[in-house]
């Protein structure tokens, strides 16, 4: 006795078109030309969830660089006084402190140079 795919052949279809929704062209229309979009689609969404992070971290040096230029102070040389006073804060936590509440940033600046 035969298989018969119809329903299970649309409702791959249909799954992978609702995926696709919005693309132009075949891509949103076509189950092949959707199919393969959708695949690229999940490979950039891959690498954008890695590249997010590293966006971030980039963007939090270059706030916290900024900040510290205001202070006389290289963002290399503050990085290293951290870890010698053993300060454990990360860039991130570094990076609101210079852009939310600069004058408390100058203290610790301070604190860490001396």
């Amino acid at each position: 006795m035969r298989v018969k795919r119809g329903v299970t052949k649309r409702a791959r279809h249909k799954k992978i078109l609702k995926l696709a929704k919005g693309y132009q062209f075949g891509r949103g229309k076509l189950y092949k030309q959707a199919s393969d979009a959708v695949l690229h689609a999940g490979q950039y969404a891959f690498a954008g969830r890695r590249m997010k992070k590293r966006d971030m971290r980039s963007l939090w040096i270059v706030r916290i660089n900024a900040a510290l230029t205001d202070n006389n102070i290289s963002y290399s040389r503050f990085i290293h006084d951290l870890k010698v006073k053993k300060i454990n804060l990360d860039r991130k936590v570094l990076s609101e402190l210079a852009l939310s509440y600069p004058t408390e940033f100058s203290k610790l600046v301070e604190v860490v140079s001396k």
